[in-house]
């Protein structure tokens, strides 16, 4: 197989929606850093949803992007949590894969902590391939990817078994 076809890992972003601002928001950003020893960003509202208080601006998540070694350590943890199963249904057509963990005591070594409570998340892989994306993403002459160049759902479910043992239900 050509090298440049080699599927890796781009990048797994995780993220925790709390819906508000305030001390449950603090938390959240100490649950990732926990899990990830990295300094979560905050994220904001879009749109307005006058049911839930939340207006465009208004802090109400937090999220972190690993990369390379990080970003395999990490699926390593989660996909223990997740008893290393993953749905049919979390990937989509370009080969990208979404799994939530309900609460963070599920991963290795970690133990409810009554001060923090209870946290979820999700979990975003993206797939690509050694040679790039460089046609849909440089400043001139933008092109579509070709489709020799896309990650397939069947290429990353084959990805996800031989590199983390994640089987597909």
């Amino acid at each position: 197989m050509n090298q440049m076809q080699e599927i890796i890992i781009d990048k797994v972003v995780v993220n925790i929606g709390v819906g508000q601002t305030g001390e449950r928001l603090n938390k959240a950003v100490k649950v990732l850093e926990m899990l990830t020893d990295r300094k979560p960003a905050l994220t904001s509202a879009k749109k307005s949803v006058r049911d839930f208080n939340i207006r465009p601006g208004l802090t109400i998540g937090a999220k972190v992007t690993l990369r390379r070694d990080e970003a395999e350590v990490f699926l390593k943890k989660a996909f223990y949590a997740k008893d290393f199963k993953i749905a049919a249904y979390s990937f989509d057509k370009q080969g990208n894969a979404y799994f939530g963990i309900p609460d963070y005591t599920d991963f290795e070594g970690l133990k409810y902590d009554p001060d923090i409570g209870i946290f979820g998340m999700d979990v975003a892989v993206v797939f690509k391939r050694r040679g790039g994306y460089r046609n849909a993403r440089r400043l001139r002459q933008k092109k579509p990817l070709p489709v020799s160049i896309r990650v397939s759902k069947e290429e990353a479910v084959k990805f996800l078994d031989e590199k983390f043992g994640v089987k597909t239900v």
